[in-house]
């Protein structure tokens, strides 16, 4: 199918507020990521300190630590998103550089890859050819498969069957550097059809007619765990990227990991150094669990059920109001402001809600896809009536 129509910004905007909006700050990037980790060790390590004065005092606070950190993760996979449309800094080697360690390395992430998979999904956004169409495909869902989802992610059963998919991809891969290219490697690189769904239960739940997508002719097999919390069999063949299907998408997994690994032990590490291995465990705790669970909500939100049609840029995504404790979560630098981005990707984050202000001063509101909550959003997409803000 045809790309989806763009919006014509200056149109909208005029030159000089465009020119505005899409002046990328020096520090603002840069600082935003300092922010993250700021937040992440500042909550990790008091926690730690508090079992270490009072086992109950952890104990009470470590739930409230584990979501908080898990939002920042999250935070970090945002910004590395930031990066990936060169939104971070305008020197492109530093641009990439914190994009990739700083930020998207921490969640297991990868920058290059990301970028090429990311920018199919925003020229071909709901269309069969989006790589990211599984996200969304599947809704409405009935509350009992969402109520399932949930427990998964929480209980880590997802963090497992991703990281162990992406595991076995890096380590062909790593084989690949490492020894000659053996004829059998693509084939290797097949998974068999009974390992290929998360969950084989929800099959009849994720029946959308997404066919089309594995003959998309865009290559987008290096995609990262950004934006895949749950695929389906034709869509995805590891739950964790895009499909791994040649030798050069398993060793770009294979660096993502090493990255992925080498963070992990520098954040040990320096745990272990300074307030004790308390502070990893409540990293971690965070990675398996609240991460997955606010990446899956705010996949849901940006495009579940959406009017998308190629002829309507505004209709592309969904922007969703966020309070505080949502932006603490799952709504992270700015990220709620979809529709925004999907319609001007070239704004950096920092400045999507002057855009959406502008848009509303404009008249623009009753052509964009707006949620009062992230509640009304769930509401939704598990067959409850559409919650719209007043306009």
């Amino acid at each position: 199918m045809p790309a989806v129509k763009a919006a014509n910004a200056k149109k909208i905007f005029g030159a000089d507020i465009w020119a505005d909006l899409t002046r990328i700050s020096p520090w603002k990037g840069l600082a935003l990521i300092l922010h993250g980790w700021t937040v992440i060790v500042l909550v990790c390590a008091g926690t730690a300190i508090l079992w270490q004065w009072q086992w109950w005092a952890g104990l009470l606070v470590t739930p409230f630590a584990i979501a908080l950190t898990g939002g920042r993760q999250l935070g970090l996979a945002i910004l590395m998103h930031e990066a990936a449309h060169g939104l971070t800094h305008k020197k492109r080697k530093i641009n990439n550089f914190w994009g990739d360690w700083v930020a998207g390395a921490a969640t297991g992430a990868d920058l290059q890859a990301y970028r090429a998979y990311h920018l199919s999904h925003h020229r071909y956004t709901q269309q069969p050819e989006d790589p990211d169409l599984p996200l969304s495909a599947p809704f409405p869902v009935s509350k009992d498969s969402l109520r399932r989802k949930i427990i998964r992610d929480l209980t880590g059963q997802t963090f497992v069957k991703q990281r162990a998919a992406q595991f076995g991809y890096a380590v062909k891969g790593l084989r690949a550097l490492i020894t000659p290219l053996a004829p059998s490697f693509l084939k290797g690189l097949t998974v068999p059809a009974k390992k290929r769904t998360i969950q084989q239960q929800e099959q009849h739940e994720q029946s959308a007619d997404i066919g089309a997508l594995g003959s998309a002719k865009r290559d987008t097999s290096a995609g990262t765990i950004f934006n895949a919390s749950e695929r389906t069999e034709t869509a995805s063949r590891n739950g964790v990227s895009a499909p791994v299907i040649d030798q050069a998408g398993a060793i770009a997994m294979a660096k993502s990991v090493g990255r992925f690994l080498a963070v992990q032990a520098v954040l040990l590490i320096l745990s272990l150094l300074t307030v004790g291995a308390i502070a990893y465990g409540i990293w971690l705790a965070a990675l398996a669990t609240s991460f997955p669970l606010f990446l899956r909500i705010r996949n849901i939100a940006e495009h579940a059920c959406t009017q998308t049609g190629s002829g309507d840029p505004f209709s592309h995504a969904r922007t969703t109001y966020a309070n505080w404790l949502e932006r603490a979560t799952v709504a992270p630098y700015w990220v709620n402001y979809h529709a925004e981005h999907h319609l001007f990707m070239g704004i950096p984050c920092y400045n999507l809600a002057r855009a959406h202000k502008a848009l509303l001063q404009l008249g623009y509101a009753p052509q964009l896809t707006i949620a009062p909550d992230y509640d009304s959003v769930l509401r939704q997409v598990t067959g409850g009536k559409e919650a719209r803000v007043a306009t």
